[in-house]
């Protein structure tokens, strides 16, 4: 019998960002429109799709070998993970999320000493509790079940909240008196399933390309032939991972050059290419780079 390797996935607002990565990484997830087990093109992974603030949890209690959730969430069991990637995606954007200290824009409350005796509602209980403990702050913190922003100030003094561009946040006439965590999604690895040898390789394995998929959003391939003469100017000009790689093309006075550079200044190192006397461009989409 092959040997499985146990992998958490985030059910919810990360489920379709973090499956759509894993594609690109070449680990393609199959859901049905209920289950909670996945399916992959990979016969070696066994997938559970659960939310991700249980993850770290049942990594570090030995149920699963490993997953992918927010450092957020799995802050709290340091202690028994293995930390194998920070992996820069979120929700919506590129910005990591934020756990922000919100009240209404005519509150008085200025600072986390204004806190003391007040109340809080969040759904990151034990991340508030931490952050008033670490300042020295006594406050009722409550179990928020969601719509959090209309809990101020009828029902609570303040709260602490998800965000990651600020501008809901915004939209309901609130404002953030402090940070207290960032935090992008991490692959993560229970210190037991680390210490097998297989499970260790696999996810060494595993974790090397979903970050050469990272590595290669935002960015595309790059190549064309030029006159030789040009070539000094088009190195200055192109913005590339590393050097470019030229060859010598089999007729005189020509070379071929082939670079990787970001997606968003192709539209204008393209034109002045062509005016350097470039030929053939080809821009073509990158899925992966391995530094």
């Amino acid at each position: 019998m092959s040997q499985k390797l146990k992998i958490a996935l985030p059910k919810g607002s990360l489920q379709n960002p973090t499956i759509q990565l894993l594609e690109q990484a070449g680990f393609n997830v199959y859901m049905s429109d209920r289950g909670l087990r996945p399916n992959s093109n990979d016969g070696e992974l066994d997938i559970y799709l659960i939310r991700a603030q249980e993850i770290g949890r049942y990594m570090a209690e030995g149920f699963i070998d490993c997953g992918i959730t927010g450092y957020d969430w799995a802050s709290a069991h340091e202690e028994n993970l293995v930390d194998l990637a920070e992996l820069p995606y979120s929700r919506a954007t590129v910005r990591p999320t934020k756990w922000v200290l919100v009240v209404p824009e005519d509150s008085p409350i200025q600072s986390v000493q204004d806190l003391e005796g007040k109340r809080i509602a969040t759904e990151g209980v034990e991340i508030t509790q931490n952050y008033l403990k670490h300042n020295g702050v006594n406050a009722h913190v409550e179990y928020s079940w969601g719509a959090t922003e209309v809990k101020v100030p009828d029902l609570v003094d303040a709260i602490v909240d998800v965000t990651e561009t600020g501008s809901s946040i915004r939209a309901n006439n609130l404002r953030i008196v402090d940070t207290l965590l960032t935090s992008f999604p991490h692959f993560y690895s229970s210190k037991q399933a680390y210490s097998d040898e297989w499970k260790k390789a696999k996810m060494d394995r595993m974790v090397l390309m979903v970050k050469a998929a990272l590595e290669a959003r935002g960015k595309v391939g790059l190549k064309m032939n030029l006159p030789e003469k040009s070539l000094q100017e088009v190195i200055e000009k192109l913005p590339s991972l590393r050097r470019p790689t030229i060859a010598r093309l089999a007729e005189d006075g020509w070379v071929a050059i082939e670079t990787i550079i970001e997606d968003k200044v192709a539209r204008h190192l393209i034109p002045d290419l062509k005016e350097l006397g470039a030929e053939g461009i080809i821009e073509y989409p990158l899925t992966k780079i391995v530094p």
